[in-house]
């Protein structure tokens, strides 16, 4: 899972506008110019960073992109923490990597996945305005990053859930490695509560196992990882991140 991931961020820094990439030893640099840490990252593939090489990536993340961060498997040693600080990343957090396999349980039920329709590069626009309201990011904190011909790209598939035809939440769908990667779930505040980040999450799941994907996987906040615990989803990593 956590291949898979390395795998769909490389994928997606090939196809956004702005996307920079770069590799040295088991150590990643991954820059889309977002104004979301966690997408502007110097990152380690390995349980033990190669903490020489991911110095290197994190000064070039952080000469290039404002906000950013370095990412860990596992729980960072004091060596990564230390490293984090030399680059002033003071603030520190787990992110859990949760995955399940394609008999995942769907209880959404067809009618509400029907408010769910997947839309292609026409749509950026539309797409990431929805994408930030969900978020409640400050306009512009996006950017590009779903710019271009990303949503028409081979393997990535966004999705838009509609109620009485306003833009509700978003979704994409990351297919690499033989399974499919869950991003982008947020639904807008005035929509919440009525289980349509499930009825999201059910169709990337859904359309990623359709075309061939054998598991999913996803990156949780605090707030949605009892719903997606619910649905099947189980802890694999957990994460860390200074930013």
């Amino acid at each position: 899972m956590a291949a898979a991931y390395f795998d769909a961020i490389e994928l997606l820094c090939g196809v956004t506008p702005k996307g920079w990439y770069a590799e040295r030893g088991s150590a990643r640099a991954a820059v889309t110019h977002a104004g979301v840490a966690t997408l502007n990252v110097a990152y380690d593939t390995t349980r033990e960073p190669d903490l020489g090489a991911l110095d290197a990536m994190a000064t070039e993340v952080g000469r290039q992109a404002v906000p950013w961060s370095i990412m860990v498997r596992g729980e960072a040693g004091d060596e990564v923490a230390d490293l984090a600080a030399r680059h002033g990343l003071a603030g520190r957090s787990d992110l859990p990597l949760l995955a399940c396999s394609a008999d995942i349980a769907f209880r959404a039920g067809a009618a509400q996945r029907q408010l769910v329709r997947r839309i292609g590069a026409a749509e950026n626009d539309l797409y990431t305005d929805t994408l930030t309201r969900a978020f409640e990011a400050p306009e512009g904190a996006f950017g590009s990053l779903m710019g271009g011909g990303v949503l028409d790209a081979d393997g990535i598939t966004g999705y838009l859930a509609e109620e009485s035809g306003r833009p509700a939440g978003t979704g994409l769908g990351v297919r690499t490695s033989g399974v499919v990667g869950v991003f982008n779930i947020a639904v807008v505040p005035s929509a919440r509560g009525r289980g349509l980040g499930r009825a999201i999450t059910e169709t990337v799941v859904l359309d990623g196992v359709a075309a061939g994907a054998d598991a999913a996987y996803l990156h949780s906040s605090a707030i949605g990882r009892s719903l997606y615990e619910s649905m099947g989803f189980r802890l694999v990593e957990n994460w860390t991140v200074f930013a």
